[in-house]
């Protein structure tokens, strides 16, 4: 009986000393938490030690003072810690004190928090750092922003801490992530957890396995990165866990590669179809090689501008809506200068394409000198609606909301456009005189005024398509001489005069372009796209897509 008791005694004394032992651990880490994060009153000479090593300039010194700042509780750790980011903390040789500068200039003593009035600027010295010291820097900020009330910040220490694995931020992370509500931070601060335990070769490698997997999930470039680095200091089957989940996440960021490429192609793709759409009529439909449908794109632009600084200056409420109502202007007005243009010069020179080539080319020479005139040679700004601002992810890719809409808005040019020749009496009397000018001057069209809408109708989709080239370029006088080529080029490897066809090549060429510029450059790219598009017309002279027409007659 009497060893039963002393045995039930002994049981009773190693569980309470093992229950104290952990509710001490806690202690320590609640309190280290509530040092980290909290200014605390701290004895006068554990805050000099610690500010004294600062003035030391020695870099294992300052190394040490960071480590001992972030859990000493100084209300001025953080900001002292943003200033040697900066490269505004300074010591002084004498008084070893610690200073640093606010955003206004000013001179604080790091001591006290307040402004530091009669200290000699002259004399003080800066902080200096080597990596060693940024990368202490880096691990105490990124502690002391895990438990602040901006879920931002928590965010952006939590993947600090992943990047930088510092062992001794776990007992942080771990309480950090007891605390975190936030389900998407959670996450991270989990992630960050699991690089620290697989990076630690003193681990249980069952818990190296388990955290293996936490990053594997992540699937970024970081943790194929930080899984190639622990698949290089490890053995066994934590090697070989991170060898293999290496690989699987440059697999699968190789396949996401090919589907962002293929995304930017769209998104250029859109882009020529815009600038070429317009030309796809005057040149593919009416036979005319206008060097100045860049012009028209540029004017289009130059109308974005002038509507937004006049609501900017009248009404502001209404820039949201900017180019909604740029568009209808744009259309306007760019089509009532193409009907100009082709009854001055244009209706003179039908058959006689180089002449009609020089004397375009001629005035898009003009239509830039005017532009300079009146706007100057500087680029001008054009801003972005609020819907066509930021972006949101697609896996690992970042989706550009202004160019998704470039991309909608070009499908919605293409449709209307393709309805407007098909439904629509113009588009009859437009394609019956493309067809056969003969037969539907015979039949009572007037050719002569299809001939000036036709030509008003490519330029006003020429100045539309600079609507939408305004969010993605540089508004300047030059604008249109960057589209010019590459719109020739659709619409003669498309087929000339196919709506269709200058949608298939638009998009084909964009596609292209994007999957040959990391392998050739940007410029060589363009170079071998249009070696193969003067192969391609001999071998088809009339495009992807042929179109009998004005142009095959002649």
């Amino acid at each position: 009986m009497t060893r039963l008791l002393g045995a039930a005694v002994s049981r009773v004394r190693v569980e309470l000393t093992r229950k104290a032992l952990k509710w001490g651990a806690a202690a320590v880490l609640f309190g280290l938490m509530g040092a980290a994060f909290q200014p605390v009153s701290l004895r006068a000479d554990t805050i000099d030690d610690v500010l004294a090593k600062f003035a030391t300039d020695r870099f294992p010194d300052t190394e040490k003072a960071i480590q001992d700042l972030a859990s000493s509780g100084l209300a001025t750790g953080p900001a002292m810690l943003e200033a040697l980011a900066a490269s505004q903390l300074y010591f002084d040789p004498i008084s070893k004190g610690v200073f640093l500068k606010d955003s206004s200039g000013a001179l604080i003593a790091a001591r006290t928090g307040v402004k530091a009035d009669g200290v000699p600027e002259a004399r003080l010295k800066k902080v200096r750092m080597n990596n060693s010291v940024r990368g202490a820097m880096q691990t105490a900020q990124g502690a002391l922003s895990l438990m602040s009330p901006d879920p931002a910040k928590r965010l952006s220490a939590a993947e600090s801490v992943f990047k930088s694995r510092d062992p001794a931020s776990l007992p942080l992370v771990q309480m950090a992530l007891e605390a975190e509500k936030d389900a998407r931070i959670r996450g991270v601060f989990e992630q960050a957890r699991a690089s620290i335990i697989a990076s630690d070769n003193s681990q249980d490698e069952i818990k190296r396995l388990d955290a293996l997997d936490v990053i594997k999930d992540r699937g970024d470039q970081d943790a194929a990165s930080l899984l190639s680095t622990i698949a290089a200091s490890s053995n066994g089957r934590v090697k070989a866990s991170a060898e293999d989940g290496a690989r699987a996440i440059q697999s699968r960021l190789a396949l996401w590669a090919h589907v962002q490429n293929i995304w930017y192609g769209l998104s250029l793709g859109s882009v020529l179809l815009l600038a070429a759409i317009g030309l796809a009529i005057t040149f593919g439909v009416m036979g005319i090689i206008n060097m100045a449908h860049g012009e028209m794109v540029m004017l289009g632009a130059y109308t974005t501008f002038v509507v937004q600084e006049w609501i900017r200056a009248h009404n502001p409420a209404l820039f949201n809506y900017s180019l909604l109502i740029a568009i209808p202007l744009a259309f306007v007005f760019t089509g009532f200068i193409g009907v100009v243009i082709e009854r001055t010069i244009i209706r003179f020179l039908y058959g006689r394409p180089l002449e009609t080539l020089l004397a375009t080319f001629g005035l898009s020479l003009m239509l830039q000198q005017a532009v300079r005139s009146i706007f100057g040679a500087n680029n001008r700004e054009v801003g972005a609606p609020a819907f066509m601002s930021g972006s949101f992810d697609f896996g690992p890719i970042a989706v550009t909301s202004g160019r998704m809409w470039i991309i909608v808005f070009a499908i919605a040019v293409f449709v209307g456009l393709l309805m407007l020749l098909r439904v629509t009496p113009f588009g009859l009397r437009m394609r019956a005189v493309t067809q056969n000018r003969r037969m539907a001057s015979a039949m009572g069209i007037d050719t002569n005024r299809v001939d000036a809408l036709a030509f008003g109708l490519g330029s006003g989709i020429a100045g539309i398509a600079g609507v939408a080239l305004s969010q993605i370029d540089n508004v300047s006088p030059n604008l249109g001489q960057s589209y010019i080529i590459d719109s020739f080029m659709v619409v003669v490897f498309g087929g000339v005069g196919n709506l269709w066809g200058t949608l298939v090549a638009a998009l084909s060429l964009g596609v292209a372009n994007k999957f040959l510029e990391p392998i050739a450059g940007a410029v060589l790219g363009k170079i071998l796209l249009l070696v193969f598009i003067i192969l391609f017309i001999q071998k088809r002279p009339r495009g992807l897509f042929a179109l009998k027409g004005r142009a095959v007659e002649a």
